[in-house]
């Protein structure tokens, strides 16, 4: 992705209210006269939402072990319960509940979210990204790469951040190992979240509240296809083992 001599951002205006069952492939193209090698941003909610993930509180029964784990949160049990059934194992549960999602993805409560939906139900992220991502990437007519993004918190920093949580048509990673630096010694562990950064490119121009927009074209990027995945090995995850001893 190095010799980039310029990109276009471009905001898929005009999208309604996303509802189950909705193609999102076909609305974005709809928009949007797509070109081949164009990454397609969108944000998890309005995947999540076209797949049906839209849940009333009332619909998780919480356990003892919800209930145990949200009264010193002052949360809702229920909403625990959500979190719990979301993740493959609960990392921390105070003072927040830090988990790991069923697809492998690292995030406070499971990434489940509370706005943009009516009251008294919850949104689930999509139960599988990547396939998601895969899914609308072939509902298009043209040869693009597709990015799910969402939020997160960061250790050490203020603030969230765009990260992707599924993709297709495009390698997670950037491997720079082997190549020269200014001086020309050989770089030897330099692995660039390319999906990370672009997500993060996409969701600024996003924005967050009732004004935004949940989808984004990103013309002129050059990409690797195809390549090793995202989520760092449980063993070779320092700070995950520390979490858990």
């Amino acid at each position: 992705m190095n010799g980039q001599e310029s990109v276009g951002i471009y905001l898929v205006r005009g999208l309604p209210r996303i509802r189950e069952g909705d193609d999102l492939a076909s609305m974005i193209e709809s928009r949007v006269d797509l070109m081949d090698g164009d990454v397609v941003c969108l944000a998890s909610t309005i995947v999540a939402k076209a797949e049906g993930r839209a849940f009333f509180l009332d619909d998780f029964a919480p356990s003892s072990r919800a209930m145990e784990i949200a009264e010193p949160l002052g949360k809702d049990p229920r909403f625990v319960q959500a979190v719990m059934d979301e993740s493959r194992e609960i990392l921390l549960d105070s003072p927040f509940l830090l988990v790991v999602t069923s697809f492998g993805h690292i995030c406070v409560n499971a990434g489940i979210d509370q706005s943009n939906v009516d009251q008294g139900r919850i949104l689930l992220l999509p139960r599988d990204p990547s396939a998601s991502a895969e899914r609308i990437r072939r509902g298009l007519s043209r040869d693009c790469a597709v990015i799910i993004t969402d939020t997160c918190g960061r250790p050490f920093r203020r603030g969230v951040g765009g990260v992707a949580i599924g993709w297709s048509g495009i390698a997670p990673l950037k491997d720079w190992r082997g190549q020269q630096d200014l001086s020309g010694r050989p770089l030897e562990i330099t692995l660039e979240a390319i999906v990370d950064e672009i997500a993060g490119m996409a969701n600024l121009m996003m924005g967050e509240a009732g004004g935004g927009t949940p989808a984004v074209v990103i013309r002129g990027l050059d990409y690797p296809r195809s390549g090793d995945t995202l989520f760092r090995p449980v063993d070779e995850d320092v700070i995950r083992r520390r979490l858990r001893s």
